[in-house]
């Protein structure tokens, strides 16, 4: 059911602030968003294409991390800062 009256209300976590040893695990995190997010597509069947193409189920982000653009890998990385700021606002700690 959708609604048009839907305004999103993420928590703000704009003041929180990742200590310098968590940017290790941002990287690590951001890396397995990717790996989760190409397991799915490829397990519905998507492939490797030069141009996305949802007809035909093909996507250029398909492929390692460590070989996506920086913009694709912010993009993962961004996700991953987002994650660890909403569990510290929340009042975890996050320890190794």
């Amino acid at each position: 059911m959708a609604t048009t009256n839907y305004t999103p209300q993420p928590l703000d976590t704009s003041h929180v602030e990742l200590p310098d040893e968590l940017q290790q695990l941002v990287e690590q995190l951001a890396k397995n968003v990717h790996e989760v997010w190409a397991e799915k597509r490829i397990a519905q069947g998507w492939e490797w294409g030069v141009v996305r193409n949802d007809r035909l189920k093909k996507h250029p982000c398909l492929m390692p991390y460590e070989d996506l653009p920086e913009e694709e890998k912010d993009f993962d990385r961004n996700t991953a800062v987002g994650t660890l700021k909403f569990i510290m606002k929340q009042g975890f700690k996050i320890e190794k």
